[in-house]
């Protein structure tokens, strides 16, 4: 195995390739490598919108993993989703190269900063630290942000910035956000997920309670979640500051109207109100993200102006209740939401708006999820008028457990799922996934009628589907 990365030598390097350079959490890091003058290569396997913005930068990408494309590289990044049998991972712990995990160089990037903003939480993390980057930006504060979807303003999903503030999505899968060095860790919510690794909701808790540890200066939590103000407990030393409805947190909001997708709020800080807010993304559990966003501001000294400002000009990251498209009177929207409770909170929201019927299409990611979480994916779906599971994204897993898509629709009341024969279906190639899109779209299409909503949801590859679907109604 190669010797871990230090500063030092992250300062003599000059050549970094990139394994999987067109996903959402590598694709900043390469902006930022970049803008630090880095010569960059990357590879991946799928032909993507992010590897054309890749390829604007100058950077030089591989399509396909071979050896030969980390030839000259003198540090190799790769993502958790890589497999151990893909060649150019082999090479890279063959050669001379330093090897690391997307999550260790991150760590040591925020590092770099005085005022290193982390978002965690098992929901909200890609919205909110969207929020807090938007406020900044809208602010014209020059920061640096690494988040874990597109946000327009920004014309992707990071930025490199003369500021030493810096706003980072912190994952807890595998543990990866206890390799970060938060000065402010903020907390939206925990939840059970990711139990292939942890196991147990406590275990999971034990791992925030360390992320909030690991703050130098202070944590911006929710009042109002139980399993978060477990996650805290005993934490001293630092600013602690809380988020949540109940006017005994620090920042609370009450909810004054809503108009489509528009939520007007009021604000209030120890009780007191302060301002009016809107925001222009649905669901009540996009205030409290907002509330959280205006803490983290504040803290790094922005006042409620600019949180104000920045919130209102906020239309969503990129697959975060998307609008694709509307055609025929059908609304076409793609959503990141892949748990169980992130679904039930995005079905929940449409049906709260004046549409006819509400679709989900859902890609299940991985099957130890799909296997762990099924029951509840069921449940979260029947809140949909109509469900279309899609085949089963295995990303990095080999299906050694005979998981697919037909069993989490057998169990959902009212699925539709298209039978792809399982050997065809382990294979995960791109021709079988495009079959199966296809015949989702053709059902969609031919059922569908005006004043629906169809909602494709998963944090895979089902936003082609959406943009297919605008397609064959057009």
């Amino acid at each position: 195995m190669s010797p871990k990365l230090t500063e030092e030598q992250l300062n003599s390097i000059k050549r970094v390739h990139f394994i999987g350079i067109g996903g959402s959490g590598m694709y900043p890091l390469a902006q930022i490598f970049h803008s630090k003058g880095y010569e960059i290569t990357g590879s991946d396997n799928n032909e993507t919108e992010t590897l054309e913005a890749v390829r604007k930068l100058g950077i030089k990408v591989f399509l396909g993993q071979k050896a030969e494309n980390i030839e000259g590289a003198e540090l190799i990044i790769y993502t958790a989703a890589i497999m151990a049998d893909n060649p150019e991972l082999i090479a890279a712990k063959a050669s001379d190269a330093i090897v690391c995990e997307r999550a260790e160089i991150l760590g040591v990037i925020t590092s770099w900063y005085e005022n290193a903003v982390c978002v965690c939480g098992t929901h909200g993390k890609t919205t909110t630290s969207s929020m807090i980057t938007e406020i900044f930006v809208d602010a014209n504060e020059d920061i640096s942000c690494v988040i874990g979807g597109k946000l327009p303003s920004i014309g992707g999903s990071g930025r490199s910035g003369s500021s030493q503030t810096m706003i980072c999505e912190a994952c807890e899968f595998e543990d990866h956000f206890l390799k970060l060095y938060p000065d402010c860790a903020v907390i939206l919510n925990v939840d059970a997920d990711h139990l292939e690794y942890f196991k147990t909701i406590e275990n999971i808790i034990k791992s925030f309670h360390k992320f909030a540890e690991m703050a130098t200066k202070a944590v911006i939590y929710n009042g109002d979640d139980a399993n978060t103000l477990k996650a805290v407990e005993g934490i001293s030393g630092k600013q602690l500051i809380t988020f949540g409805w109940d006017k005994k947190n620090d920042y609370s909001a009450e909810i004054v109207k809503k108009e489509g997708l528009v939520t007007t709020f009021k604000v209030f800080f120890k009780g007191d109100e302060v301002a009016e807010m809107e925001i222009n993304v649905p669901g009540d559990h996009n205030v409290l993200n907002a509330l959280a966003a205006i803490a983290a501001a504040r803290y790094s000294g922005l006042d409620f102006a600019a949180a104000a400002k920045g919130l209102s000009n906020f239309h969503g990251a990129i697959r975060r209740f998307q609008l694709i498209d509307k055609v025929g009177g059908v609304t076409i929207v793609d959503d990141y939401a892949h748990h169980p409770k992130e679904i039930e909170v995005t079905l929940r929201a449409a049906k709260g708006l004046d549409f006819k019927r509400v679709w989900a299409v859902f890609q299940p990611l991985t099957y130890s999820r799909t296997e762990i979480l099924m029951d509840d994916f069921a449940r979260a779906l029947e809140i949909a008028d109509i469900s279309v599971i899609t085949d089963i994204m295995g990303s990095r897993e080999k299906n050694i457990h005979g998981i697919y898509s037909e069993m989490l629709g057998e169990k959902t009341a009212n699925a539709v799922w298209f039978d792809t024969p399982h050997e065809i279906a382990d294979m995960q190639t791109a021709e079988q996934k495009e079959k199966n899109f296809a015949e989702c779209v053709d059902y969609i299409v031919k059922n569908c009628e005006a004043g629906d909503i169809v909602i494709t949801l998963g944090c895979g590859d089902v936003y082609k589907l959406a943009k297919m679907l605008a397609a064959k109604l057009k």
